[in-house]
């Protein structure tokens, strides 16, 4: 995993191989290993590993995206552990603030699916109106096995067996 901060809030967390790794970070970046926020991310992540289900808001979080994606992210956080929801869930939330009729579901597949805080903030628990478990920027396996991990129940969900997510 690759951590990054502003210095005191954690502005991404990305695994090995996933899409969009680093891409809202500009300029140079400096490593830093023993930074207060990356010791608190890696107790957190060690609490979540050990099956405790340790809060979102202990850590702070400063995502780097537009409006529209920090309020798609916003939604994320509120998901259960152990819970999943559909991209036209979230969809229906973000019209209803945006004070619009209706929300496209790609759209938030957009905007989760370029989510720079892995884990932490949960896109992982984003799923397909039907139970499909496509579009999970860390690959489809890493998210059956997050979901697994949470104890989310699998009989409803599914792989797709073709498509640009996988």
């Amino acid at each position: 995993m690759t951590l990054a901060c502003d210095g005191g809030r954690l502005v991404g967390l990305w695994m090995a191989g996933q899409k969009y790794h680093k891409e809202p970070l500009q300029g140079e970046m400096i490593e830093k290993n023993n930074l207060p926020i990356f010791t608190a991310t890696k107790k957190w992540l060690d609490r979540y590993f050990a099956g405790k289900k340790p809060a979102i808001a202990e850590l702070p979080l400063a995502p780097i995206g537009s409006a529209f994606r920090q309020e798609v992210w916003k939604i994320l956080c509120e998901i259960p552990y152990g819970e999943v929801v559909t991209y036209g869930d979230i969809a229906k939330q973000m019209a209803v603030k945006m004070k619009i009729k209706k929300m496209a579901s790609q759209a938030v597949g957009g905007a989760v699916g370029h989510n720079p805080i892995s884990i932490i903030i949960p896109c992982h628990r984003v799923v397909g109106a039907n139970g499909n478990l496509t579009g999970y920027g860390g690959g489809i396996g890493r998210k059956v096995k997050l979901l697994e991990f949470e104890g989310v129940d699998m009989s409803k969900l599914f792989i797709p067996k073709k498509g640009t997510a996988l």
